[in-house]
């Protein structure tokens, strides 16, 4: 089952400093039939404008990725890690039993652009996590890179839950197996692309269950993201 969720379809907000489009049901966008897809809680595409971002602030029992996807984003947090990524690269963590934390785009005039990624971790109170790692753009280029992944896997960065999450921007075919009794959330961050047949265009989105094959054919160049997990 491919089910496509065009952007036009989805909740959007604007602070003035921060434009937000929600994938599920998230702070002013309220739908209760569209909650999760799976351990995926959250999936916001955020622009963030110059000199602004989002204050300290708590987070406990979520396991929490950002990754960027142009312009700058500037994180602290309560556990003393201090840093700021750009294109491609990512911050995680796993705030456990609590944690306090800001980010921030301090350029004087480009956007932020960042997709925040909430997962539900497989049990409350797990110890904290927080890491990030800097991807290099030939890691992504015609191929998909393993960006996230469980303490099993074999990813860079390893959370708690149960997923994997791979990007790539790419100008020829992909495929991707599809493992039995697994489901994958896919976004089209950049670009046009046709999915299992199905076009995808820049912000839109696709729910892939009972599928065992992905076979992503470039319309034109373009940059995704796609999460894979149990399917619940």
């Amino acid at each position: 089952m491919l089910r496509k969720l065009p952007k036009e379809n989805m909740g959007t907000s604007n602070l003035g400093w921060l434009e937000s489009r929600f994938h599920f049901s998230f702070a002013e966008y309220r739908n209760p039939n569209n909650i999760n897809f799976g351990v995926l809680r959250v999936l916001n595409d955020d622009i963030v404008h110059p000199r602004s971002g989002f204050d300290t602030h708590p987070h406990a029992n979520m396991e929490i990725i950002s990754y960027v996807i142009n312009g700058e984003i500037t994180h602290k947090d309560s556990m003393g890690n201090s840093e700021t990524l750009k294109r491609g690269e990512v911050q995680y963590l796993s705030a456990g039993d609590g944690i306090y934390h800001s980010e921030h785009n301090l350029h004087e005039s480009d956007d932020l652009r960042l997709l925040q990624i909430w997962i539900i971790p497989p049990k409350s109170g797990l110890p904290r996590l927080y890491g990030s790692f800097k991807f290099e753009e030939n890691e992504r280029e015609n191929k998909l890179l393993n960006i996230v992944s469980s303490l099993n896997g074999d990813s860079k960065i390893k959370i708690y839950q149960d997923i994997n999450i791979y990007v790539s921007e790419f100008d020829k075919k992909l495929e991707y197996k599809i493992e039995k009794n697994r489901q994958v959330y896919f976004v089209q961050i950049e670009g046009k692309a046709e999915i299992n047949g199905t076009i995808l265009e820049n912000g839109d989105a696709m729910e892939i269950v009972d599928v065992d094959k992905l076979t992503i054919n470039p319309i034109v160049k373009s940059h995704i993201l796609f999460i894979e997990m149990e399917k619940k």
